[in-house]
C-alpha cells in the first residue's frame, strides 16, 4: 500500500499550483499524479507561448504561487537568472509569459520521478477520456486504455478552447502561428479587442508583418493599462452584496469617484474589491448574472484585467502609424475571396454592412461559453455521463464551495473536485495566479483533511 494519491487532470497553471500546495503540505504524505497532454507541464493555454513579446498581464510581484510566500517569484526571477535575462529590475515588472512557464517547472522539480516509481510526483502524458469511482476511490482513464487510480482526482483543465484547427484562413491562435502562411504586406483581420489581440498584434510586429491590420468587437474597448497603485481597503460591510447589476456598477462609479478625490483612481477600487468578488457573484440571482454577462462583462474585463504598460505603448504605435485600426463592429459573416477571405460587418449604431478583404481572419473572441461546447473535453464527456453538469449560465462547471464537483442530480461529488479556470461559474474570477493559488491551497488543505490517513493502491 502507498500514502494517498491525487490525480490532477491538466498540467497547465491551475494543476501544477495545486500540486506544488499538496506536497508542501507539512506531514501529511500525499502524492500526486498528472495527466498532461502536452510533452512539459506548466505549458497551458495561458503560457505555452514561445514568443519573447507575449508577457505576462500582471506584475511580478502579484505571480508568486503561494499566499503566505507572496515574493516566490520573484526571488526565484532573480535567483534563476531569468530577471537579468528580461531586465526585471523592479517588482512592478511584466515577463514574458514563457519565463513564468519555467518556474511553474521549477515549483515541482524537487518531487519528480517516473511513471514506474514511488516518488512524490509522478506526470503522465496522455489524454484524460473519463474519471469513475473504483472501490474507496477513483479511476481516471486515459485514451490509451490506461487507468490511473487515486484516491481522489481533480479537474484541472483551464480554459477549453474552440474545438478546431485552422483552416484556410481562419487561425486559432492557441493552436497556430498568426503568421504562417501570411506574406510580410499581407491584410488581417482580427475577432476580438481584448488581450489575445494584443498578443497577436505584438506577435504579428516581432515576426516581421507590416500588413495593415483591422480589429473589431461589438464595444470596441481596449483593455485598460496597469499602473502603480494601492489597492483600496474595503471591508465586506462596505460591499453592496445582493443587489442588482444596475446598483453595483453606480457603486463602484461612485466608489471611484470618490478615490480620486482622494488621489488615487478606479483601479484602486476594482483592486480592492477582489477579495470580495466570488461572495458578490455568488450573491447574485441567476437573472442578475445574465444580466452582467450581457451588458456588463465586456466593461468589467476591461477594467479588471489589464494590459502592460509596455503593451499599451506598442498598441498606441501601431495605430498612430495607422497599421492597426480598432473599430465597434458585429461580425456579420465572410465569404471566400481568391486566397483569402471577405469579411462583412456593421459599425455599432449603424444598419450599412461594410466589407473588408483580408488575407487572414484571427479568431481571439476569447474563452468558450459553454463548458461541454468542446465535445472532445473531459468536462465534457462528464457532463454527459452524469458525473458534472454545467451551471445555469453556461460559464463552468457547478461546484461546491469547497470545490467538490456536483454531479446530475445536484450531489456534490466526495473524491472528485475542481480546480481554476473550470469553476468561474461558482467563484467568477478564478482565472489569474493571485486567485487560483488561494484556491489551490484551499483545495490542497480539503483534500487532505478529506484523506486523513488513507493509503491506497499504486498508482498505475
Amino acid at each position: 500500500m502507498s500514502a494517498g494519491r491525487v490525480v490532477i487532470v491538466g498540467g497547465g497553471a491551475s494543476g501544477t499550483i495545486l500540486a506544488a500546495h499538496i506536497l508542501r503540505l507539512p506531514g501529511r504524505p500525499l502524492g500526486v499524479t498528472i495527466v498532461e497532454e502536452r510533452p512539459e507541464i506548466g505549458r497551458g493555454v495561458a503560457y505555452g507561448t514561445t514568443e519573447p513579446g507575449h508577457i505576462l498581464n500582471t506584475r511580478a510581484a502579484s505571480m508568486s504561487a503561494f499566499q503566505d510566500d507572496p515574493d516566490h517569484f520573484w526571488k526565484w526571477l532573480l535567483a534563476s537568472g531569468f530577471g537579468l535575462d528580461v531586465r526585471c529590475s523592479d517588482p512592478f515588472c511584466f515577463v514574458p509569459r514563457a519565463v513564468y512557464a519555467h518556474y511553474l517547472k521549477a515549483l515541482l522539480d524537487p518531487w519528480r520521478g517516473t511513471p514506474d516509481d514511488a516518488a512524490p510526483l509522478t506526470i503522465v502524458q496522455g489524454r484524460c477520456v473519463g474519471v469513475r469511482q473504483a472501490g474507496g476511490g477513483v479511476a481516471v482513464e486515459l485514451a490509451d486504455g490506461t487507468s490511473l487510480l487515486g484516491q481522489a482526482a481533480v479537474l484541472a483543465t483551464g480554459h477549453d478552447l474552440a474545438d478546431y484547427n485552422a483552416r484556410g484562413p481562419y487561425v486559432n491562435p492557441w493552436t497556430t502561428p498568426v503568421s504562417s502562411d501570411l506574406a510580410a504586406g499581407d491584410p488581417v483581420l482580427i475577432l476580438g479587442t481584448g488581450l489575445s489581440m494584443i498578443d497577436t498584434v505584438i506577435e504579428l510586429t516581432d515576426r516581421g508583418h507590416r500588413g495593415r491590420i483591422t480589429a473589431l468587437s461589438r464595444r470596441g474597448l481596449l483593455p485598460r493599462t496597469h499602473r502603480r497603485n494601492v489597492p483600496m481597503r474595503i471591508d465586506a460591510a462596505d460591499v453592496p452584496f445582493g443587489t442588482g447589476i444596475a446598483y453595483l456598477l453606480r457603486w463602484f462609479r461612485r466608489t471611484a469617484e470618490w478615490a480620486a478625490t482622494e488621489g488615487g483612481d478606479w483601479r484602486d477600487v476594482v483592486d480592492g474589491v477582489r477579495p470580495h468578488t466570488a461572495r458578490l457573484w455568488q450573491s447574485l440571482s441567476v437573472a442578475e448574472r445574465e444580466r452582467f454577462l450581457r451588458h456588463a462583462r465586456t466593461w468589467w474585463e476591461v477594467h479588471r484585467h489589464r494590459m502592460p504598460p509596455e503593451s499599451e505603448e506598442r498598441l498606441r504605435a501601431a495605430m498612430a502609424r495607422g497599421r492597426l485600426e480598432i473599430l465597434a463592429a458585429r461580425f456579420v459573416g465572410s465569404d471566400p475571396a481568391g486566397d483569402g477571405v471577405r469579411v462583412r460587418f456593421r459599425r455599432r449604431g449603424s444598419r450599412e454592412t461594410e466589407t473588408v478583404d483580408v488575407a487572414k481572419v484571427v479568431d481571439c473572441t476569447g474563452i468558450l461559453r459553454g463548458p461541454d461546447a468542446n465535445r472532445a473535453g473531459i468536462v465534457a464527456s462528464l457532463i454527459e455521463a452524469g458525473t458534472a453538469r454545467p451551471d445555469p449560465c453556461r460559464i463552468g462547471i457547478k461546484v461546491d464551495e469547497s470545490c467538490a464537483v456536483i454531479d446530475g442530480g445536484g450531489k456534490p461529488a466526495a473524491r472528485l473536485f475542481a480546480v481554476g479556470p473550470v469553476t468561474r461559474a461558482q467563484f467568477w474570477e478564478i482565472t489569474a495566479v493571485p486567485d487560483i493559488r488561494v484556491q489551490c491551497a484551499a483545495l490542497a488543505g480539503t483534500i487532505a483533511d478529506r484523506l486523513g490517513g488513507e493509503s491506497g493502491p499504486a498508482h498505475r
